[in-house]
């Protein structure tokens, strides 16, 4: 078994350091057209290396882009899916961050790669490999008006449609893993099954890549047998919210690839060491996949940036103990 560490999405865009700020106030700068797209653009390919390199810095095995670019989980993506328009504010389940939500006004359909320049952009940055994130077909569905489909499966479908498209873009580009969130299904148990029908489409295309289902904000101990069935080649899940997890997959085993959100991605207390290794001794057993991922527990942009490098720089040091045992 090899134990490997990732980071789960978003990055800190600013921190308190001077220059960390230079991104928030170009962004503004842009905004009201005191500076071109090509600077801005500038400044968001300065950020990104420098959002790797503390990546980098912490000693993780696979680092994303930070998502520097993404106003929120749900926009980022259907900005650009025809059959979508964007509407107000909503908060995002129950952190303090908020999302522009999609009306569905038309037929869903992929037109362009959405995050293909993002990655293509980190990838040639980054000493070590770089994994996309994409918000997955049920998320982007029960997160949007829909004023068009009849059917709600439906909707779903085609949002899979349109993501297993931009899965097949960012596996050609060389994306060797690939993150598919999925945190609404957590809500809404009841509609696993045109979850999985959504979960089954976007793997279609996958060419190679392995895909990581990851959810969070919510109790995945209920869902976690139908979860560790589903097509995909690695599981992550929040730890945070479900306690009693752990003795649950120690109880049904898992023979993929599981991705361990024991880092709390929305508290700046640091973890004890002792406690996150009990709980790895407790699951790693039971595991048959050969990977194991050790990562915060969703995006880190909930954090300051200092407390986000530090997070994971103490969640290296933990893999560090776990591999000594496991590996």
């Amino acid at each position: 078994m090899k134990i490997l560490t990732t980071n789960n999405g978003s990055y800190p865009r600013v921190g308190d350091k001077p220059g960390q700020q230079k991104l928030r106030q170009k962004y503004r700068q842009w905004e009201v057209d005191e500076i071109s797209d090509e600077e801005l653009e500038e400044t968001y390919q300065e950020a990104t290396r420098e959002v790797i390199d503390e990546q980098v810095q912490a000693g993780l095995d696979i680092v994303t882009d930070g998502q520097l670019r993404w106003y929120d989980p749900i926009s980022h993506f259907a900005r650009k899916i025809k059959g979508c328009k964007i509407n107000g504010l909503l908060r995002f389940f129950d952190t303090n961050f908020y999302f522009r939500q999609p009306v569905i006004k038309d037929k869903i359909s992929w037109k362009e790669p959405i995050v293909k320049k993002e990655f293509t952009t980190a990838k040639e940055y980054s000493p070590v490999p770089v994994k996309p994130v994409v918000t997955g077909p049920y998320t982007m569905a029960k997160l949007s008006i829909n004023e068009q489909y009849e059917e709600f499966s439906k909707l779903v479908r085609d949002f899979a449609k349109a993501i297993s498209k931009e899965i097949d873009t960012l596996a050609k580009a060389g994306a060797e893993e690939i993150q598919v969130d999925e945190p609404a299904i957590l809500k809404n148990p009841g509609e696993f099954k045109i979850f999985q029908e959504g979960v089954s489409k976007i793997i279609e295309e996958k060419n190679g890549a392995r895909i990581a289902l990851y959810t969070y904000f919510g109790d995945a101990a209920p869902l976690y047998g139908k979860l560790a069935r589903l097509p995909i080649d690695i599981l992550g899940l929040d730890f945070t919210y479900s306690p009693e997890l752990p003795a649950k997959i120690a109880r049904l085993g898992c023979e993929k690839g599981l991705g361990l959100g024991l880092i709390d991605g929305r508290n700046t207390k640091r973890e004890d060491n002792q406690e996150i290794l009990d709980t790895m001794r407790t699951i790693l057993p039971n595991v048959g996949s050969e990977r194991v991922y050790l990562n915060p527990s969703c995006g880190l942009d909930y954090l300051p940036r200092k407390v986000a490098l530090e997070k994971l720089k103490h969640m290296v040091k933990i893999a560090e103990k776990a591999k000594e045992e496991f590996e």
